[in-house]
């Protein structure tokens, strides 16, 4: 088993009094078939295709809002698409980057291109109806006003 699916599930040889092979009772040729299948299947669920970044930001509150921010220079406004799905708020978008240049020719290859998102749950309600989104000099800032809140409810407990 690779190890982490090893890690995952909590499995150590240690723990488990496999201290050594000979407590295994696969032989090294099984093992071995065993350990490139795992490998195999590890990332099985992972589309070939798929390839997206993961955007940083910055999240904060204010007494009024929940305000996201984040570095996103060389992406176009309309590249940019922000839903939200219950509390979960979520930033798509693609860079894309219009020189064609080999591999072979970078000396330092940093920055990211092509799509990416970020999907963050947010900590409280939110007025759907008066978010703004603004890209000013590469940095997307969202600002999020907060729902006004319903009054504290306190439920007496009786007993019976």
């Amino acid at each position: 088993m690779g190890s982490f699916l090893k890690r995952l599930a909590g499995i150590d040889n240690k723990k488990a009094g496999m201290d050594n092979a000979e407590n295994l009772e696969v032989d090294n040729d099984d093992k071995r078939k065993l350990d490139d299948q795992t490998s195999e299947n590890e990332n099985e669920w992972i589309d070939d295709d798929y390839e997206e970044g993961q955007l940083s930001i910055d999240v904060y509150q204010t007494p009024q809002a929940i305000i996201v921010k984040s570095t996103i220079a060389g992406v176009k406004p309309e590249d940019i698409d922000i839903s939200i799905n219950n509390d979960m708020l979520t930033i798509r978008g693609k860079r894309e980057d219009k020189e064609e240049t080999s591999n072979k020719d970078f000396l330092y290859r940093e920055c990211y291109w092509g799509s990416f998102s970020r999907s963050v749950i947010l900590p409280v309600e939110v007025e759907a109806n008066k978010i703004e989104a603004i890209l000013e000099n590469g940095v997307l800032t969202i600002i999020l006003p907060k729902a006004k809140s319903a009054k504290q409810i306190s439920v007496k407990v009786r007993e019976k």
